[in-house]
């Protein structure tokens, strides 16, 4: 067994604040299409509106989560290493390959 005993704050804050950029672009994908499927089936009048929102979308969710990812990553990874001096590290087994 391996302990991790301490975790690099803003090494897991980068890491975590891309992971939901990467997730706030495919979420902000798929509210595109719904926005530009409304376009297309819904009320003429909302058709600027619905263009900008779904654009908009795929620019703004992915800055969103990334930033929410990345200050989460932080709160976490301070969290973590402050509680591994209390109980101990997290247990990993680990196998090497010959």
């Amino acid at each position: 067994m391996v302990k991790v005993k301490k975790v690099g704050i803003l090494s897991l804050a980068n890491i975590l604040g891309i992971l939901y950029a990467i997730l706030g672009f495919i979420f902000g994908v798929f509210a595109s299409m719904i926005s530009f499927l409304g376009i297309a089936f819904g009320e003429p009048e909302m058709g600027l509106f619905g263009a900008l929102f779904g654009m908009g979308a795929i620019i703004l969710l992915p800055i969103f989560y990334g930033a929410i990812g990345w200050i989460g990553g932080i709160v976490t990874a301070f969290l973590y290493n402050l509680i591994t001096k209390w109980i101990g590290g997290l247990e990993i087994e680990v196998e090497t390959e010959k």
